[in-house]
């Protein structure tokens, strides 16, 4: 394990985000990604300065909301948005993130969509981390979508392709174990159970989220995550989506950093923020973890008695947009025609 650094910032930054949908040619969209970066490279100039003044902690780890970059498809086709939205590992997208990292010394998370040479019919929405030197240190594809294509629906190649492994990252850093969960993930515990099982103790939540004065049911599954596996969650979500047809600030709010116990430590209001900002004390959290207690919920886990539910008793199946060897570009309307199957497999099983 990497020395930690025992204490530091981290920032969920709430950065309004610019959708590319209506953007007249792929070059313009391309523009406009790299309008968005330069954008962030700005707000995190002030941001570091400001929070080292203010509260004394040196910011090192920043969290950008979901699709920061592209806004989400509204009715565009895979191969429409592939041209339009999706970035390459070795493109300029991504290295100006890298030199953004760099420049600011800080390990930066994100969420994109992104192309995969393995899989040309598809694309994937994908969380990353980079490290204070620019390298992207790891790659996460969102694993559960209602409607954009995950590795879960051609897992058997996607397992060929990247092995088991590549389902549930953790990196080891100075800063601690970093895990990324995409969005509404956070609202399925398994994902980020199986995270921490890999020793993942701050969960980058890159988010597009309703922003309401009501308790959401993303902001409760925050803290449940949280206190189930003894984890910080660094939660950034949107400033409002500009330039689709739907009111603009309807993601917005809530990006904040929840401790191992549950608490919500800070939390943003509405508009481009930094006041979700707060330390992290990876020394506080191993101690945690390493006293028996009753509220030390991980340990406490005896997952062998939810084997043989989970093993034999399937929702969602794996692979609907895998005929064999081939891959096939979904529509919305795949999407819904599977949950229906599921709905009526769970009525005859008698779950609902």
């Amino acid at each position: 394990m990497s020395e930690p650094i025992s204490r530091y910032a981290a920032l969920p930054l709430q950065v309004a985000c610019r959708a590319v949908n209506r953007c007249a040619t792929a070059d313009e969209a391309r523009a406009r990604m790299l309008e968005t970066i330069a954008h962030c490279d700005a707000l995190l100039g002030g941001a570091k300065s400001f929070i080292r003044s203010f509260s004394g902690d040196e910011l090192r780890l920043v969290v950008l909301p979901e699709y920061f970059l592209s806004g989400f498809p509204m009715g565009e086709d895979v191969a429409s948005w592939q041209r339009r939205a999706c970035i390459t590992a070795d493109g300029p997208e991504y290295a100006a993130i890298a030199e953004l990292a760099r420049r600011h010394g800080v390990y930066l998370s994100g969420n994109v969509y992104e192309l995969d040479p393995h899989f040309p019919e598809l694309y994937f929405q994908a969380s990353f981390i980079v490290d204070e030197k620019g390298e992207v240190v790891l790659r996460y594809r969102r694993l559960i979508s209602m409607f954009s294509p995950t590795p879960h629906d051609v897992l058997d190649l996607y397992l060929e392709a990247y092995g088991a492994d590549s389902l549930f990252p953790v990196v080891d850093t100075p800063l601690g174990r970093l895990a990324c969960v995409a969005s509404e993930e956070i609202l399925f515990p398994e994902i980020s159970r199986a995270l921490a099982l890999r020793g993942a103790e701050v969960l980058c939540h890159s988010s597009s989220e309703v922003g309401s004065p009501r308790l959401t049911p993303k902001n409760i599954a925050k803290r449940a995550r949280a206190i189930e596996n003894l984890a910080y969650v660094v939660s950034a979500n949107s400033a409002g989506i500009r330039d689709i047809d739907l009111p603009g600030q309807s993601t917005d709010g809530h990006s904040q950093v929840v401790d191992g116990k549950g608490r919500v430590l800070a939390e943003a209001g509405p508009g481009e923020s930094i006041s979700g900002h707060a330390a992290i004390d990876i020394d506080g959290l191993r101690r945690l973890r390493a006293t028996p207690a009753m509220t030390n919920l991980l340990a406490r886990q005896r997952l062998e008695l939810f084997a043989g539910t989970y093993a034999d008793a399937p929702v969602y199946p794996a692979n609907t947009l895998a005929a064999g060897r081939s891959v096939e570009p979904p529509g919305r309307a795949h999407y819904l025609d599977v949950q229906r199957a599921v709905i009526r497999a769970l009525r005859e099983r008698g779950v609902i």
